[in-house]
């Protein structure tokens, strides 16, 4: 009984042949960025003056137009890719699917539906083959030949290119020249990988099929399909070379023989297979050619399933991901990528097919890599974004707007937010010439009760950095924030695991229940917070990992909610060491006053009833988290200097803090200690309000602000009775609005007194504020009347009146 036939549902031979039509005729339409460079072009109406000499050059306009026509005129994008691979420029040829979706859609149109798009998803790995094929028949001739400098892959290439042209003609007219009878395999004459990149969900109707998948959610229905899967790479191995075909050379009749490699393992082969020393029986051996062969680099990566992605009460799962060609080196630990690729299955082999049995491991073979959060140094801007930030840049409130825009459902914080704001741009690294560095990131800690939103600002900080881990104090182990030892399962050797800090390399770890990790975890933190590295010396391996990290980490006081009878010290139960190493180190504190928690209980039933934040006040704006990336991508191009002027009043700045740190620790009200580091913080601080402003200067008003944001992080903990007794005038927080000025040293002239003000800093601040001149001038008089300040030389100067220890002066005049 003969076998039942079955027709072929699809027809390769018109399907290669439309392949080869769409790399011919495929046009693309100009790019918006030659629009955006065109709409630029000024002189193109004669209206630049240096342009007037060209009027009368009529060949000169002529060609200018030529030109312009030629950069608007669609151009045949694929003939002009592979004319580069041709003449070895590149070696990646990428296919998109949504341009071989509009070709077949003109086939429809013409009454022709030969299923590209569909074929290809369905069973891509057969279609890189086809498609190959097509790309070797439409690859057009090089224009220049190669020469010694070119790579001897190229080189040899080109030979064999050449002799396979002689031996198919003297086949063709029946000639026997001597030629050998095997000709080279196409992968080996191919200077070129062929990848397919997805079709976007906005470009067909095909979305079902270009959505990205989570890694639980790939079945077996995948094999062989093209599919997108979203994750988060875990750990990438190092790059090594894959034989893709090996070429031998027989002793004794000198023929070459090629062994395609297409498995994960091979048998080499040792007896030459050539008709010559078959007819003479003898068995010539057989001797590697590497130089002959193909390799190709090879990189495995290993994503895993995003935390929104895992069921209740389950382990995220990982998949295999192998790069070769162009794809390898695309990946680094801590990405969020969308992998585009074919889903494969690879059997078992040696004794783990023995354990396994009928058991099959999979892979993705990865054919298009998308970064979902790209590094600040590879965000491109668009130039109508560049216009607009030059706009918002001339009202001078982008401090405010970029600082209200980090987490606009989180009610009140602000000085917190203008914090976390200054973190995410960073200040300045520097590396010393006899190699010692400088760190630029900005710690920052917060402190405070519950209920007070530490954690919320913690997810939006992990979801703006382009390279954000979050963690907790109590899942988190010393080894999984540094580096683990394990074994790679592709070469068996010992290799390190970066942990949470290393991930987070160029980005921010934010670190949550901090108070509640062990002092032995807590410990492997200090290295990282201030030399940015992670010394391990485990397993017979001994190096440093970068970690080049800002940390945040928020934690609870001592007792749940900070005891205001007991002192700072023992309220916050974190070591003098640990906490030196933060720049800023915020107390918020849950005290009730009627008019806040009104406030705060408005703002949280406006978030829930319409599930979005409030609309700023005044007109203000409120920008998304991809529009604050690109404000801060463009923050960090730039490299302020602290010029002379600025770094001696710097100097007074920090002799004034070491007094004022003196006399609390007489009356046991600090916590922290004023150190150099102190001023390494306010000089990074600074920075980056200067990048913040497009600067390369750092100002006064820079370091003022820098100052203001340390003492107000201490504040909380010198609010007296009467603050918390809800006296809430516009005198009074005047008031204390300047005499936090004054214990900060912002402001003030010269390198004398602390107690001297210079008014016009006094005045932009307070008017910055919100406050109105008049009420500023009410303030003036009624603690000038009271004797606690007065004004100096014309008004240009603010005098405290030393009349004893401030605590007495505050509860004479507390009303």
């Amino acid at each position: 009984m003969a076998l039942p036939t079955t027709r072929i549902l699809v027809n390769y031979e018109e399907q290669q042949a439309a392949f080869e039509d769409f790399l011919k005729s495929f046009k693309s339409s100009a790019t918006e960025t030659t629009d955006a460079l065109e709409d630029l072009n000024l002189e193109e109406d004669g209206l630049s003056e240096d342009y007037d000499f060209m009027d009368d050059d009529e060949d000169a306009r002529a060609r200018s137009g030529q030109r312009r026509a030629a950069t608007r005129a669609p151009k045949r994008k694929y003939i002009q890719l592979l004319q580069d691979v041709s003449d070895r420029t590149t070696s990646q040829v990428t296919i998109d699917l949504d341009e071989l979706d509009q070709y077949e859609r003109g086939l429809v149109d013409e009454g022709t539906s030969l299923k590209l798009v569909s074929s290809i998803q369905s069973n891509a790995y057969h279609y890189i083959e086809i498609f190959s094929r097509a790309v070797d028949k439409v690859m057009p001739e090089p224009t220049k030949d190669p020469t010694f400098k070119d790579d001897v892959l190229d080189i040899i290439l080109t030979q064999r290119s050449k002799r396979n042209e002689r031996v198919e003609e003297a086949v063709e007219q029946g000639i026997n020249s001597g030629m050998p009878e095997s000709i080279f395999p196409p992968a080996l004459t191919r200077r070129y990988t062929l990848n397919f990149k997805p079709i976007t969900p906005s470009g067909s109707s095909s979305e079902r099929n270009s959505k990205a998948l989570a890694v639980r959610n790939v079945r077996g229905e995948h094999l062989g399909h093209l599919i997108t899967v979203r994750g988060i790479a875990t750990r990438v191995s190092d790059v090594k070379p894959s034989v893709q075909v090996n070429a031998y050379s027989c002793d004794r009749c000198g023929c070459e023989i090629f062994q395609p490699v297409t498995t994960k393992q091979f048998t080499p082969m040792t007896e030459c297979p050539s008709s010559d020393c078959k007819s003479n029986n003898s068995k010539g051996q057989l001797f590697l050619s590497t130089r002959a062969s193909k390799f190709l680099p090879f990189q495995e990566v290993k994503i895993q399933e995003m935390a929104d992605q895992v069921p209740v009460g389950h382990i995220p799962r990982q998949l295999t991901i192998q790069c070769h060609g162009a794809l390898v080196r695309k990946v680094t630990p801590g990405d969020v990528v969308d992998v585009a690729g074919i889903f494969l299955p690879t059997p078992y082999t040696g004794f783990k097919a023995i354990r396994a049995g009928l058991l099959t491991d999979t892979y993705l073979e990865a054919q298009h890599v998308h970064q979902h959060k790209k590094a600040y140094d590879d965000m491109l801007l668009a130039p109508t974004t560049v216009r607009r930030m030059g706009e918002l840049e001339q009202s001078g409130q982008l401090y405010e707007y970029l600082s209200r825009s980090i987490a606009p459902e989180i009610f009140g914080h602000v000085d917190v937010k203008k914090a976390l704001l200054l973190q995410l741009i960073g200040g300045v690294s520097k590396t010393m010439g006899d190699g010692m560095s400088i760190r630029g990131d900005i710690n920052v800690c917060l402190m405070g009760d519950p209920g007070v939103a530490k954690s919320q600002l913690l997810k939006y900080i992990t979801k703006v950095a382009p390279r954000g881990i979050y963690t907790t104090g109590r899942g988190s182990s010393g080894v999984g924030l540094t580096a683990a030892v394990m074994r790679d399962p592709v070469t068996d050797e010992m290799v390190l695991e970066g942990g949470a800090l290393v991930l987070a390399d160029n980005g921010t770890c934010c670190i949550d229940e901090f108070d509640k990790m062990d002092d032995s975890d807590r410990t492997a933190i200090h290295e990282v917070m201030e030399q940015q590295t992670i010394s391990i010396a485990k397993a017979g391996i001994t190096t440093t990992l970068n970690a080049r990290t800002a940390i945040l980490a928020a934690a609870n006081p001592l007792y749940g909610r900070y005891n205001p009878r007991i002192s700072p010290v023992e309220n916050i139960n974190l070591p003098a060491a640990l906490l030196s190493r933060f720049d800023i180190l915020f107390l918020i504190l849950d005290t009730p006053s009627r008019e806040a928690d009104e406030d705060l209980a408005r703002h949280v039933t406006y978030v829930h009833i319409h599930n979005s934040h409030p609309d700023p006040p005044e007109g203000g704006l409120i920008f998304t988290p991809q529009e604050v990336r690109q404000w801060v991508a463009r923050a960090r191009s730039f490299r302020p200097v602290i010029p002379k002027t600025v770094s001696d009043y710097l100097v007074g700045a920090y002799v004034r803090l070491r007094q004022q740190q003196k006399r609390d620790e007489a009356s046991k009200k600090t916590f922290t200690h004023t150190s150099p580091r102190t001023l390494l913080g306010i000089m990074r601080l600074s920075q980056a309000l200067a990048r913040l402003r497009f600067a390369t200067e750092v100002i006064t008003e820079d370091v003022d602000e820098a100052l203001r944001l340390v003492e107000v992080s201490k504040a909380s903990l010198y609010t007296d009775e009467r603050d918390r007794r809800g006296d809430q005038s516009a005198s009074t927080k005047i008031f204390n609005l300047v005499r936090g000025m004054r214990d900060s040293g912002a402001a003030a002239v010269g390198e004398g007194r602390s107690g001297e003000l210079d008014m016009r800093r006094v005045r932009e601040r307070v008017l910055a504020k919100g406050f109105t001149l008049q009420q500023l001038e009410a303030c003036l008089d009624e603690y000038a009347g009271l004797d606690i300040w007065q004004t100096a030389a014309e008004g240009t100067r603010l005098v405290f009146i030393e009349t004893g220890d401030d605590e007495d002066l505050d509860d004479e005049y507390a009303y």
